[in-house]
């Protein structure tokens, strides 16, 4: 019995290589070190981030700021001859300009009535673009003059005068656009069923009017 009760008793002997249990107070101070680098850190981070945009900014500050480049929305487009130049000038359109009188006249050597209005009044709407006398004063009332005689010849023809009216009003000339509008608005007082007839091509014409929407300006001898 006493034997057992000193082995019992006997202490415990030391396996090396073991370490000793870490105590609550060490704990605490290495996650106290921990939190205290990371702070250390985010500081340095936060530090540097602010110097950059400072730096940032006084760059910006120097740096001249150069000015957006134009486009030239409304800039004109240069002109190109038309064909109603080149056939009045080869003698294929019936009609001269008359000055008998104050005031000079168109005068008609055919009747208007037997003129093939699909070929002949898209061909005067082209030469609404022409600046230069006479072709400027030929074309502006020979189209005036095919548009009151035409009657419904002018309807059957509105397909045939999309692409001349979108290539004048595509050169941006400020008179040439207001000759253009003037036409326009003939052909659709004029002819019965135009304003109809002219919806399917709307996307096509009413792109530079709504780009000169905010002109207000006036035009002499438009």
């Amino acid at each position: 019995m006493d034997r057992r009760r000193a082995e019992t008793k006997a202490p415990a002997k030391k396996v090396p290589g073991k370490a000793k249990p870490e105590t609550k107070s060490s704990n605490k101070e290495d996650q106290f070190s921990r939190a205290s680098g990371r702070l250390k850190e985010l500081q340095k981070n936060t530090v540097s981030s602010a110097s950059r945009v400072k730096a940032a900014a006084s760059n910006q500050s120097v740096a001249p700021k150069s000015p957006p480049k134009s486009t030239n929305a409304y800039k004109a487009r240069p002109i190109e001859k038309t064909k109603f130049r080149y056939f009045y000038d080869r003698g294929d359109l019936p009609l001269r300009i008359n000055f008998n009188g104050a005031v000079r006249k168109v005068q008609w050597q055919v009747d208007i009535t037997t003129l093939d209005y699909t070929h002949y009044l898209p061909l005067f709407i082209e030469g609404l673009r022409e600046l230069d006398e006479p072709y400027k004063f030929l074309a502006l009332n020979g189209t005036l003059d095919l548009l009151e005689k035409g009657g419904d010849r002018s309807l059957t023809s509105i397909p045939h005068l999309i692409l001349p009216m979108k290539q004048n009003l595509m050169t941006r000339q400020p008179q040439i656009l207001c000759t253009q509008m003037k036409v326009l608005q003939k052909l659709v007082l004029l002819c019965p069923y135009a304003g109809e007839a002219l919806v399917p091509y709307y996307r096509q014409l009413l792109t530079i009017f709504n780009l000169f929407i905010t002109k207000r300006g006036t035009i002499q001898n438009a």
